[in-house]
């Protein structure tokens, strides 16, 4: 059944990244190319790229508000509209920027609504793949137009593939999740593009993620998109994940799969 809002957000991407995202893959200068923090680049197309997104998510909303990456970089404040009342859109206009500055792949744009705080819509597109991922809480998610579903049969943990980004780890828990990542059947390298991970996901190719850093514009998107797919995505406590909250996350296929990750990283 088609969704007017999924159908509308979904072509929005789609355009942004064709006319502005994709001519600019492997033709940057060095001029386009800037750090907004130490270690984080930016490029003239994640700037261009927010602000038609921007424009076009207003238009289907007014009224809403829109946290983007960028915008947030040059006003923190924005942050404060996660746990307000409303639409707030969050939105990442190029996620894994430094693959695209160094003309590397993947990259995907993303996009999330949430409205009086919780997230209720979500859209994750890899351009180059043609790849589109979107979802409205409680009404399943859909790949490419096709419904997908995260469960099934439970592999043994010996079974399991999966990412540990384990980089910005507290060094306590790194050694935990490196001792316990013996345990699990194959970890695969990050990525650095969290679209990428959580379409990943959808797609079998991997049935875990953990992260440590989890930015708003990085997260919801694909958060909602794997619950709604049938997989859970908690804190290391078993808390659920929340937009406005930071710090440590695990996301996988199914809660079964989840719990078997948990205990083989997390806990000793």
């Amino acid at each position: 059944m088609a969704d007017p809002l999924l159908d509308d957000v979904g072509a929005l991407l789609r355009e942004v990244a064709a006319d502005v995202v994709v001519p600019m893959f492997r033709r940057l200068d060095d001029a386009d190319i800037s750090e907004k923090a130490p270690g984080e680049v930016v490029t003239v197309a994640d700037r261009r790229a927010e602000e038609l997104i921007s424009a076009g998510l207003r238009r289907l909303r007014p009224g809403s508000v829109v946290v983007g990456e960028e915008a947030v970089a040059e006003d923190p404040d924005l942050l404060r509209h996660l746990r307000g009342t409303g639409d707030v859109w969050l939105v990442d206009p190029v996620d894994g920027t430094a693959n695209f500055a160094a003309g590397r792949r993947p990259f995907a744009l993303m996009t999330a609504l949430l409205t009086d705080g919780e997230p209720v819509a979500s859209w994750v597109y890899d351009p180059l793949d043609a790849t589109m991922a979107a979802c409205r809480a409680g009404a399943g998610t859909r790949l490419d137009e096709t419904t997908v579903r995260t469960t099934g049969p439970v592999p043994e943990v010996g079974a399991l593939r999966g990412v540990v980004n384990s980089r910005f780890l507290p060094p306590e828990i790194r050694r935990t999740v490196e001792a316990g990542g013996r345990r699990i059947g194959e970890l695969l390298p990050g990525q650095h593009c969290a679209g990428r991970e959580y379409l990943d996901m959808l797609t079998g190719a991997q049935q875990f993620v953990l992260f440590w850093h989890t930015l708003p514009w990085d997260h919801a998107p694909g958060t909602l998109l794997v619950r709604e797919a049938g997989g859970v995505a908690r804190r290391f406590d078993g808390t659920d994940y929340h937009p406005a909250d930071d710090r440590g996350l695990l996301v996988a296929s199914s809660p079964e799969i989840w719990d078997e990750v948990r205990a083989a990283l997390l806990e000793g």
